[in-house]
């Protein structure tokens, strides 16, 4: 589904991702872990062609994704508060996120009921404040939310964990196994907590100065050796 060649990426004289190969298939959970400024932001952003790269390309279902609209339709993201449009409602918001995916006010409903194990009774379509007047947790799960929208077929996460309480941590992460397992979704979800990111995911990538050093499975043992790995 997602394939990464020769992928680099310099500011001024300090190259900040430097991946020669990764691949990610359909039906996967790949988690991405790796210290601050090992390049995990980077590399999604040059995923969602959001940043131009250096050299390399990637590749969504074989086709560039680079200057191409093609495979957004089939991509949903959350990397930071600048995904959000903060100046609307709830209601505002995720009409327009809908409106993108064709999605009727109808669908829209059904999909803000199926969230509503995350959202608790702090978020809700009659809410009338705009979407900055909210916690960091909960626009971060109104976010998390939107990009899974249109059910896309690759969902790509940067810390989705962070900021969350335990409750929602513990709900996310039901809601993306089902997400993996019932509908098939691929994810790439980066974390910084090694149990979170186990639970989610098949495969573990970790980068270390923008660079892939190691590709695992995940088994019972991949908790104690990522610990082992980050404590050395």
């Amino acid at each position: 589904m997602l394939q990464i060649n020769n992928l680099t990426k310099v500011y001024g004289t300090n190259t900040v991702l430097n991946i020669e190969s990764l691949c990610i298939n359909e039906g996967e959970a790949v988690g991405l872990v790796g210290n601050n400024g090992a390049g995990k932001t980077t590399l999604f952003r040059l995923i969602l062609d959001l940043i131009l790269s250096d050299n390399g390309e990637v590749l969504f279902q074989g086709a560039p994704v680079k200057g191409s609209d093609d495979w957004k339709s089939f991509v949903g993201s959350f990397l930071d508060d600048s995904f959000l449009i903060d100046f609307l409602t709830v209601k505002e918001y995720f009409s327009f996120v809908g409106g993108l995916h064709s999605m009727t006010e109808d669908e829209i409903k059904v999909f803000v009921e199926e969230m509503s194990p995350l959202f608790g009774f702090e978020i809700s379509l009659t809410d009338n404040k705009f979407i900055r007047n909210y916690s960091t947790g909960n626009k971060k799960k109104i976010g998390i939310a939107a990009a899974m929208m249109g059910h896309p077929r690759l969902l790509i996460l940067d810390e989705p964990f962070t900021a969350l309480d335990p409750t929602s941590q513990i709900r996310l992460k039901k809601i993306l196994n089902a997400k993996r397992e019932h509908e098939g979704m691929t994810l790439f979800i980066s974390s910084h907590d090694l149990n979170h990111i186990t639970e989610v995911s098949k495969r573990i990538v970790i980068l270390k100065q923008g660079e892939v050093i190691r590709d695992m499975e995940c088994n019972q043992q991949t908790l104690s050796q990522l610990e082992a790995y980050f404590d050395d």
